[in-house]
């Protein structure tokens, strides 16, 4: 392919107080790279390095790896020479030898999802300079341990063959540890880790066929090809799916001077944040280890110690955790080293400041000098997110418009399911405790694997601790549980991004992965068994715990507050009984938006007087199965309109094919024809007579209506006098009555007629009239298209659009499983359409429906009540195309309340 472009700027250089970008260029460096040129202009102590831009891994994945290093070659060549000025020290010397780490960095932060490798530059000869010049022997074999062990994983390719194996480096390690009759790596001699980079090269060699590459240059040019094919690793691609973040971002790869955390008990690493990631407390916190490196923190092979002495409660709690679990010399970073701890403190503070948010930090500690090799906004719960995003606008950090946009509205969704009943706690068997690493409450059985996560239900995750590889299997998990790790271990910090109850470093659990089993305070649980994770404690409970509903108060309700001061758009949401709109009430719901009547019958009660009407052969028949039905609907509609005092409430008249009502089963249908006095094989005949070829589009919605118009006469009474009934309570109601599936102007006429001379009947005989509106639910195509006929007699429009996507792209929302999974990870379809709204075919139809109904009549009110109507980027749409209100789950009206209000927000900025 042709080489384009060749002279544009590919390597982005910071260190020693400069940089060549900034925080604003995410989408070219990525986040870290953007962050650490940011944080070297400021004058935070950054090692020096360069970032290779996210463009370069677009062209990498077009041009191929020779074509991209002979584009890269020379800029690479000028700024590891910068970096060797900087440090003075030099790649590839065995005096004085530089090495380097290699880490991705995508514009938004992935933890774990992509590679990383540390102590580059590495080889027989430099090893034994790195020695020289550090006079310590042990810490120069350890790099080199570490490194051939990374790089033999992340570059060359050295993972377990089966699920059930150990890592073939872990292997090596444990049975030397065996032989040796040590439990810790801290307790190898050099001998033993000079015996380790042997036995680990012998073993790449005997896997792969190829030697361990010894040239530094080899070494950087592999390491960086690895970076960008791990943008299209399995885990990336997952997590990018997860949070639907496109392909075609890429990831940057950035390389900067290693410091060493590994040389000697003035020496350390750690991650800290700004603020408490799992519940938005203002206090800085983290995690450090002595004699370690970075990767040591976050992949939980050690359980590290607290930075800070305790601030509060929570802490004080967390601190006596901690002291069970791991019997440490040193409470906390601040008492060992407080010089240091004073220092990371200032430039905490600082960084929050300056990026107005809070802080993801990881720091190094070499020899008694301080480093910061990484600053983001940091990955929070749910809560948390509220908590800080309302404490930063009370401090005057943020305004409100900013404090709306910091809410990401889907995980908003954390806040509003139920948490564990304190009554059923206090009599609940705590089995051990760990540390609370992501608030939450979770109740599963037990599994041991990521692939076993969707077995059950409800799955509890336990594992020694998590890797990368175990992305879905978390994400499927009701909660995470691991015997080592930290707040900020990769299970920690990966679980509250995703919001799921995490309990980590239990000590006091053995899990033997081979059984499938996990022994603790001597009881033996099996793979199925049922245990409960409290992720505000770090509780975990034996069998199940009873849930309670959450109160929503505090910052949670400021931020609801902010949404409707913003937002001009109302949320509705779809309700089908008083419960339903009790809770949606509760939410903030100004109205129901679709009440779906045939939910309604399926009771069984009901369902008999159904199935009579609907094997009735006369009118007389019908009407007097309907009349059965009818005190219960107005019952049903009453509740309603009760539960939504003074809101509107949208309720659609019968929609689904007969079909679905009747019975299948030969029993069943015996049972029917005695209850009706009717022969078996008239019934027989007549459901076989019901059965349609393509029942979505058949003989249902308005259809029904205008075969049956008894049925429309039964609902609207049903309604109408519901609502007269409420009047005389002193209960003020707003029906509007939607009638389904119209595609042609005179269906609509017919019906409304129908639901009109109802009303006036009723009213005539009630002596008394209620204020309600007659529309249509705008789900086939051809409706918006004749949207300005319609709109002459509608009050109202309502786009139903799940079938309006089902039948504009042709899909069965029933089958469409079979190909839009394959449609996805192909890239033929970007989004489920089913799941976010298609903007530029199906919102096109919405639009020009939108447009043609106002055209005809300026007070047309018009409202989406698909499950579109409560994803965020859904209802943006909606608030861009002017409609009145979006309807959806009761659960999602919060979700949807912010994102209208970041909608309007985001329009007066634009």
């Amino acid at each position: 392919m042709e080489l384009k472009n060749k002279t544009k700027t590919r390597v982005y250089t910071f260190g020693d107080k400069k940089a060549d970008g900034d925080s604003s260029m995410k989408n070219l460096l990525g986040g870290k790279g953007a962050n650490l040129a940011e944080m070297s202009a400021i004058g935070i102590p950054v090692p020096p390095g360069f970032t290779i831009t996210t463009e370069v891994c677009t062209e990498y994945n077009q041009l191929g790896k020779e074509a991209v290093i002979s584009l890269l070659k020379k800029d690479v060549e000028t700024a590891v020479n910068n970096v060797e000025k900087t440090m003075g020290a030099k790649f590839g010397d065995s005096k004085n030898p530089l090495l380097l780490s290699v880490r991705s960095g995508a514009r938004v932060s992935m933890p774990g999802m992509m590679d990383t490798v540390l102590n580059l530059g590495l080889n027989d000869d430099v090893v034994q300079g790195l020695a020289k010049k550090t006079k310590n022997d042990r810490f120069a074999w350890d790099s080199y341990r570490r490194f051939v062990q990374m790089y033999g994983s992340v570059v060359m390719g050295m993972k377990p063959i089966n699920k059930d194996d150990l890592d073939p480096f872990e292997e090596i390690i444990d049975n030397l540890k065996e032989k040796r009759e040590i439990e810790l790596d801290t307790e190898f001699t050099v001998q033993d880790l000079k015996d380790l980079v042997f036995d680990f090269k012998k073993a790449i060699y005997r896997r792969l066929g190829k030697e361990f590459p010894s040239d530094p240059w080899d070494q950087l040019w592999l390491a960086v090809m690895a970076v960008f094919d791990s943008w299209n690793g399995k885990r990336a691609v997952y997590y990018r799916n997860m949070h639907g973040y496109p392909a075609d971002w890429g990831t940057a790869v950035n390389v900067q001077a290693m410091v060493f955390g590994n040389m000697g008990d003035n020496s350390g690493t750690g991650v800290c944040f700004t603020r408490d990631a799992g519940s938005g407390e203002n206090l800085f916190n983290g995690e450090y280890l002595l004699n370690a490196q970075g990767e040591d923190v976050v992949a939980g092979v050690r359980t590290p110690q607290q930075i800070t002495k305790i601030g509060s409660q929570r802490w004080a709690e967390l601190a006596q955790v901690t002291e069970k679990i791991r019997k440490s010399k040193f409470a906390s970073l601040e008492e060992l080293m407080p010089e240091i701890f004073n220092e990371l403190n200032g430039y905490q503070e600082t960084l929050e400041k300056h990026y107005r948010d809070m802080q993801d930090m990881e720091f190094t500690i070499q020899e008694g000098k301080l480093w910061i090799l990484q600053t983001r906004n940091g990955k929070r719960t749910g809560a948390a997110m509220v908590k800080i995003a309302i404490d930063l606008l009370e401090q005057g950090a943020i305004s409100e418009e900013e404090a709306l946009l910091r809410i990401e509205p889907n995980k908003l969704d954390e806040l509003l399911h139920p948490v564990f009943d304190p009554k059923a706690l206090k009599s609940a068997h705590v089995i051990t405790q760990g540390l609370p690493a992501s608030p939450g409450a979770a109740t599963g059985q037990l599994v041991f694997f990521a692939e076993d996560a969707n077995k059950f239900k409800n799955s509890i995750l336990a594992r020694v601790e998590t890797s990368p590889e175990d992305l879905e299997g978390m994400n499927l998990s009701k909660g995470i549980l691991t015997a080592r790790g930290g707040m900020t271990s990769h299970a920690a910090v990966v679980a509250r991004g995703m919001g799921k109850c995490c309990v980590a470093g239990a000590g006091a659990i053995k899990i033997n992965y081979k059984s499938k089993t996990m022994r603790v305070e001597g009881k033996e649980y099996h793979e199925g068994d049922w245990i409960s994770l409290n992720g505000s404690t770090g509780n975990i409970i034996d069998g199940k715990v009873a849930t309670v509903e959450p109160e929503l108060t505090g910052e949670f309700a400021k931020i609801m507050e902010l949404s409707d001061k913003y937002s001009s758009m109302k949320v509705r949401a779809n309700a089908d009984t008083p419960q339903d709109a009790k809770i949606a009430r509760s939410f903030g719901a100004s109205g129901v938006g679709l009440t779906r009547t045939e939910h309604m019958f399926f009771e069984v009660d009901r369902i008999k007087a159904m199935r009579e009407m609907i094997l009735a052969d006369t009118v007389k028949g019908r009407k007097q199965a309907l009349a059965k039905l009818l005190p219960m609907q107005r019952s049903d509609f009453e509740g309603l309109f009760e539960a939504m005092e003074g809101l509107p409430v949208t309720i659609r008249l019968l929609d689904p094919p007969l079909h679905e009502f009747v019975p299948h089963q030969l029993a069943t249908l015996r049972e029917l024809a005695e209850e009706m006095h009717v022969s078996l094989e008239s019934v027989k005949s007549k459901v076989a007579d019901l059965e349609e070829f393509n029942p979505m589009l058949g003989h249902r919605g308005c259809r029904l209506g205008n075969t049956y118009p008894e049925i429309t006469e039964m609902q609207t009474r049903a309604i109408i006098e519901a609502a007269l009934n409420l009047k005389q309570r002193g209960i003020e109601t707003k029906p509007e009555i939607m009638i389904p599936l119209v595609g042609i102007y005179e269906e609509f006429v017919a019906q409304e007629t129908i639901v009109r001379e109802t009303a006036e009947t009723i009213f005539e005989e009630r002596k008394d009239r209620v204020e309600y509106f007659v529309g249509t639910m705008m789900e086939v195509p051809r409706a918006t298209l004749m949207a300005d006929q319609i709109a002459k007699r509608a009050d109202f429009f309502s786009f139903g659009t799940n079938d309006l996507t089902q039948m504009t792209f042709g899909y069965s929302r029933d089958d469409s499983g079979k190909f839009l999974p394959i449609y996805l990870e192909k890239g033929i379809l970007k989004n489920d359409p089913f799941e976010v709204l298609d903007q530029a075919g199906v919102g096109q139809l919405v639009q020009l429906g939108t447009g043609r109904g106002r055209s005809v009549n300026p007070m047309l009110k018009v409202g989406i009540c698909g499950e579109h109507g409560g994803e965020p980027s859904s209802v943006e749409f909606c608030y861009n195309t002017g409609l009145d209100y979006v309807s959806c789950s009761p659960y999602r009206v919060p979700i949807a309340r912010v994102a209208a209000a970041q909608a309007a927000i985001k329009s007066v900025l634009n």
